[in-house]
């Protein structure tokens, strides 16, 4: 444990940036060391947090020589588990953004190195942290839906412009991403609903896509939808859909109980919103209500938070993802998103590929546990 101790953490890609607020709003925490590929960003950024100029680096494995504690990880997504590996072994705890990897045999060395090496690893999956699905999460909690069974996310964002650098040049983003099938950002929404279902893992997934329509020359679908089904036997839906045209709703939820149900905002003018059946009309037409109408059940840190917290991004969900990093490090408890649940929202991505080619065929979801022997660290058909 390292509870008392001044933890100071370096930065790896400017997307890791979104992580700023959440670090300086926490006590005995610094932002230390920057590391980008990019020099003009690099010392631009490093101007900007007052990170000394030795400090600032091109090279990752330079960065993990220094006196850092912990490393943020918010690289390309084909770098994730090099890098995360690598900080491990430098004895850096990791906070790495989505996806954990991009292959199964990545998510099973990621899995050995974290037990190998002990440090603390989370995936940082922050539409997980946003008020709404806390507040869910705590209506769940509370039994107010009865016993939730099926669940819907979707994250529908269009990068068509993301292909391409500025400088012309091709973005990685169009091999790791959307040169390949199936859905390959599945963790946006799986993060959100898998917590309305405490306890329960993901046994097998069929994925489906309406063809590949997009005008680039791509090989990603125009649109993919997975079918979870837990070990319960219980449903989660997960729509990914990345390059249609399209209005961007990246946080589209759903969730079904016995006694009641939510459903987010599906934009233009519409909100989150909740019904629960009545005690005077358990059998009629149920009526939606405002989810804020709940605020008081919100979470007690989200209730209480500071402004400085508040502002750290999605409603203050990246300043408690910060949080829950740091007193993990400090506890040695356990992350929420530790390495075996970042795996395993990972993992429905990444074999989403090899059902939706072949028509929807169901695939066994391996179980990421600590210590699992080698039979286990397959794909079965």
């Amino acid at each position: 444990m390292e509870q008392n101790k001044h933890i100071k953490v370096g930065i790896a890609g400017v997307r890791g940036l979104s992580t700023v607020m959440g670090f300086n709003a926490m006590a005995g925490v610094e932002i230390t060391a920057l590391c980008d590929l990019d020099e003009n960003v690099l010392h631009r950024e490093g101007d900007n947090l007052n990170i000394e100029k030795q400090h600032r680096y091109r090279i990752f494995d330079d960065m993990l020589a220094s006196d850092i504690d912990a490393v943020v990880i918010a690289t390309p997504m084909q770098c994730h588990v090099p890098q995360a590996i690598a900080a491990l072994e430098a004895g850096k705890h990791v906070l790495s953004e989505v996806t954990a990897g991009v292959t199964m045999d990545e998510l099973w060395w990621l899995c050995e190195s974290v037990e190998k090496y002990g440090k603390t690893y989370m995936m940082a999956e922050n539409y997980m942290y946003t008020p709404q699905v806390q507040l869910v999460r705590e209506l769940v909690r509370r039994g107010m839906f009865g016993e939730t069974y099926y669940a819907e996310g979707a994250y529908l964002h269009n990068i068509n412009g993301l292909f391409v650098y500025p400088d012309g040049k091709t973005s990685w983003r169009s091999f790791w991403q959307c040169g390949k099938r199936g859905a390959f950002y599945p963790t946006h929404s799986l993060g959100p609903v898998m917590q309305w279902f405490p306890g329960d893992h993901i046994a097998e997934i069929s994925t489906f896509s309406p063809g590949v329509y997009n005008p680039y020359g791509l090989k990603q679908d125009s649109g993919t939808t997975t079918m979870c089904r837990l070990e319960s036997g219980k449903l989660a839906q997960i729509r990914v859909d990345c390059v249609s045209p399209r209005p961007h709703n990246m946080t589209h939820y759903l969730l079904q109980g016995t006694q009641g149900c939510y459903q987010s905002a599906q934009g233009f003018g519409d909100q989150d919103k909740i019904s629960f059946v009545s005690e005077q009309n358990p059998d009629s037409c149920m009526m939606w209500q405002a989810l804020t109408d709940y605020n008081a059940y919100l979470p007690e840190r989200y209730r209480n938070a500071t402004a400085e917290q508040a502002g750290a991004g999605h409603g203050g969900g990246d300043f408690f993802l910060v949080e829950d990093f740091i007193n993990a490090i400090r506890t040695g408890e356990s992350p929420i998103v530790d390495v075996y649940t970042a795996c395993e929202w990972t993992a429905v991505g990444l074999l989403s590929e090899l059902s939706v080619v072949n028509n929807g065929r169901t695939i066994t979801l391996p179980r990421f546990r600590k210590g699992a022997k080698l039979e286990d660290k397959i794909v079965k058909l």
